[in-house]
């Protein structure tokens, strides 16, 4: 039989809210067995960028990763934020790991092709190394990824942390039994986004199909939706979306997903 790995991403204004991270980032050092944590910062990266007097660009809802955004986001998210994650974990006897794709070659990416938009210097996930990441768990460490990435021929790449997240529970799932949870402000999927109580709690393919045409699931939410179909039909056991307290407590509303 399998071990357990819990993988958890957290974003959303959770990563920018002090008050709301520390009391996850204490939820999730409690969370026992084995885990990875990984993390976005977009919000960050766009403050520092603006402090810099760099304008973010983004088209599409996607950030556009010029040569001084890559700098930036580097900084932000494999720098002051993983780092800060990491310290307070240790503070919480989480033994964690910072780490970003090019560390120890664990998230291999190419630079999204051209089609109608230039991304710049924007990653998409071709695979993971799992027996690298499992030795690192297998060690007693627990591994927290940020949303850099990169492509083996020395350069970095900014990549969606969701899809980061996905990519690793798909890797993982032929050595454990992996569970991924989608953590954000949001108790999970809602019919109305005005309505936090408003939560759709089991979503099958079928219903996702129908969500996309209502309207009901769009924008931001269909990436992130994408996501979670892909690891379930790649092996991964379990996928749920709620806000960042659902790792501990199971008696709210929350969203399962299953195909």
């Amino acid at each position: 039989m399998k071990q357990k790995l819990t993988i958890v991403k957290v974003g959303g204004n959770v990563i920018n809210n002090a008050e709301a991270l520390e009391s996850f980032l204490s939820d999730f050092a409690a969370l026992e067995g084995n885990k990875i944590l990984v993390h976005g910062g977009g919000k960050r990266a766009t403050q520092l960028a603006g402090d810099l007097g760099i304008e973010a660009k983004m088209i599409n809802g996607r950030r556009v990763t010029d040569e001084a955004t890559i700098e930036i986001v580097t900084m932000v998210y494999a720098g002051l934020l993983n780092k800060n994650i990491v310290a307070t974990l240790q503070s919480k006897n989480c033994n964690a790991l910072g780490l970003s794709g090019a560390d120890g070659n664990s998230i291999q990416a190419h630079k999204r092709k051209v089609v109608e938009v230039d991304y710049g210097f924007a990653g998409d996930v071709d695979g993971i190394n799992a027996q690298n990441i499992a030795t690192f768990i297998n060690g007693g460490m627990t591994p927290v990824f940020c949303a850099i990435t990169h492509d083996g021929k020395g350069q970095l790449l900014n990549t969606n942390a969701d899809t980061i997240a996905s990519t690793i529970a798909v890797g993982m799932s032929d050595l454990y039994d992996v569970s991924l949870v989608y953590t954000f402000e949001k108790n999970g999927v809602l019919t109305s986004v005005e309505d936090d109580d408003s939560v759709i709690t089991d979503i099958n393919s079928e219903k996702y199909v129908q969500l996309k045409a209502d309207g009901i699931i769009a924008d931001g939410m269909l990436p992130k939706m994408e996501n979670c179909f892909n690891a379930l039909q790649q092996g991964v056991s379990e996928v749920i979306i709620g806000n960042p307290t659902v790792i501990k407590n199971k008696e709210q509303l929350f969203t399962t997903l299953t195909l």
